[in-house]
C-alpha cells in the first residue's frame, strides 16, 4: 500500500485509551520483536466469516483480549479500527479470524455469516451498534 506518511511503531491500545491518551500501550512494537507469524489457515479462516456474531466475538476474544476490546458490532458485522497501522501479527490474527481490510472505512471487518455487496450510506445510521468490550465484566 502506498502511503505518503512516515511509518510509526504499531501499538495496540483500548479503545477508551485511543480516545483519551496515546500512552501506555498494551503490545511491544513490531519492530521490538521477530516476525513469528505462521501462514494463515485458509481453510479456517473462510470458516470462520460464517460464523455467527456471538461465536466470532468469543473467538476474537480467545485469539486476543486486546482485539476483542477494541470491536465494535454494527448490524451483525463486527469491525475493528485503529489509530495507525497495526502490528503484522496482530494483522494476521484478523485475517486468521476471518476479518478483512475495508480500505473505503478504514477498518477491519467481519461479515459473521451476513455478507451483502456494497450498501448505501453509513451502515451507523441504519444498524444498532455497540462495543461488546463495555459490556463484558473485566
Amino acid at each position: 500500500m502506498k502511503t505518503t506518511s512516515q511509518k510509526k511503531n504499531s501499538e495496540l491500545v483500548s479503545r477508551a485509551a485511543q480516545l483519551t491518551s496515546d500512552t501506555a500501550p498494551l503490545a511491544q512494537s513490531a519492530a521490538a520483536k521477530p516476525d513469528t507469524r505462521l501462514p494463515i489457515d485458509t481453510e479456517a479462516r473462510k470458516a470462520n466469516r460464517t460464523l455467527p456474531t456471538d461465536k466470532v466475538l468469543a473467538l476474537l476474544h480467545t485469539v486476543n483480549p486486546d482485539l476483542f476490546n477494541l470491536a465494535e458490532v454494527v448490524g451483525k458485522w463486527i469491525w475493528v479500527s485503529f489509530k495507525e497501522q497495526p502490528a503484522a501479527s496482530l494483522r494476521q490474527q484478523l485475517a486468521q479470524v476471518g476479518f478483512h481490510w475495508n480500505r473505503e472505512r478504514q477498518a477491519w471487518q467481519h461479515p459473521c455469516g451476513a455478507f451483502r455487496l456494497r450498501g448505501a450510506g453509513d451502515p451507523h445510521e441504519k444498524y444498532p451498534t455497540y462495543y461488546p468490550g463495555d459490556q463484558r465484566p473485566a
